[in-house]
């Protein structure tokens, strides 16, 4: 059963362009308003507010005089430029009614993939809680490259959770939350309003947004669920256009989906960095033995039981690790390359130590440097 957030408690809400905007492709004031008014309520009320924020482009392309959105990464880098602007003005200037200052904090993944970099990032945010202003976080598409973007922002409202030890992460969607099937296609879809586990059933009823605006789909949403229930962080996917619905949800009440975590779910910060933060540089496959010593039994990953590698990576980078139905069941700190995976998979320690003196009898993955999903 959903819970209150206690007073003194941080909220991290994740707005997406499809909701932010109106039918035109615009910014629509009329919803900055009344998600403003909704911050200001909670915040009166005791509640530390993250708004991570996503529309730059949509409220840039207007700015500039663009009919419809661009299509060439120069100009829609221009229109995130002169977008950034416009909705850190928009989100201030209601919450300056409300006597409420914010913050515009923007990361792209270069800036959190650097332990340090993280750190500094969460001192940050951290102190503008502390100080009493609202942080309203975004990627920073100005400068981003596609090797160190986020991908979609439900993925860095779930980094931005973390690195603030949120009570509750709340994605503003556009539909009501996770369904049995896609109710635009299925009118017998149920909405499932708990998930206490993200397995393949549950990733397989995602799917991929239509939206012409946002670059996240469902999918993307259920990933960035899995991993706030890997950090012991409650997360509530919504319509994020239903009346006082955020401030519903912060009290406790029934609305969506909420993925409620294990009471024992609460992996350490490097873990979730690993996890979240860091750029996965290949793969590896593990079999059903394996995966039951990990998942159940808080195991090292051992070269004896990968049955595949994919992927060119080096020791010391993160790896996906996958289950034998190829499902993402976590990431980890690989300690071979890639090279020397192909030699040592499906072999014990005592014979790889034979040819590999120099690995000391090495796991693969040490399970202090796996994250769980």
């Amino acid at each position: 059963m959903a819970q209150a957030v206690p007073v003194g408690g941080t909220v991290v809400a994740k707005i997406g362009s499809s909701t932010l905007v109106d039918a035109d492709g615009r910014i629509d004031a009329a919803f900055v308003q009344a998600l403003c008014d909704q911050i200001a309520t909670l915040v009166h009320g005791g509640i530390h507010m993250v708004l991570v924020s996503s529309g730059a482009v949509a409220a840039g392309f207007e700015r500039l005089g663009f009919s419809q959105r661009p299509s060439d990464m120069a100009t829609l880098q221009a229109c995130a430029s002169a977008g950034q602007v416009a909705l850190a003005e928009a989100y201030s200037e209601v919450l300056a009614e409300h006597g409420i200052s914010c913050g515009q904090v923007l990361l792209t993944r270069r800036d959190v993939i650097d332990r340090s970099g993280y750190l500094h990032a969460r001192t940050t945010l951290l102190r503008l809680i502390e100080l009493g202003c609202v942080p309203v976080v975004n990627e920073n598409d100005t400068v981003s490259v596609a090797e160190f973007t986020f991908g979609d922002n439900d993925t860095l409202g779930a980094i931005t959770a973390t690195l603030v030890s949120a009570d509750l992460y709340v994605i503003l969607s556009d539909v009501e939350g996770l369904y049995t099937a896609n109710p635009q296609d299925n009118p017998d879809a149920q909405l499932i309003s708990h998930v206490s586990k993200v397995d393949s059933h549950i990733s397989a009823m995602a799917k991929g947004s239509s939206s012409t605006l946002g670059t996240g789909g469902m999918a993307t949403k259920i990933r960035a669920a899995r991993a706030t229930l890997a950090a012991g962080i409650p997360t509530v996917i919504c319509r994020g256009r239903s009346p006082h619905v955020l401030v519903d949800v912060v009290g406790g009440q029934a609305v969506g989906t909420r993925f409620e975590p294990d009471e024992q779910a609460h992996e350490t910060g490097r873990k979730l960095w690993i996890g979240l933060a860091e750029i996965p540089q290949g793969s590896i496959k593990l079999d059903a033995g394996a995966l039951e010593a990990v998942q159940e039994h808080g195991a090292s990953i051992l070269p004896v039981g990968i049955t595949e590698s994919m992927g060119t990576y080096s020791s010391g980078d993160v790896v996906n690790v996958l289950a034998p139905d190829d499902t993402l069941v976590g990431r980890g700190v690989v300690r071979y390359s890639s090279e020397e995976m192909k030699q040592i998979r499906g072999l014990r320690l005592d014979v790889i130590r034979r040819f590999m003196p120099e690995k000391n009898g090495m796991p693969a993955i040490h399970r202090d440097e796996l994250l769980i999903f």
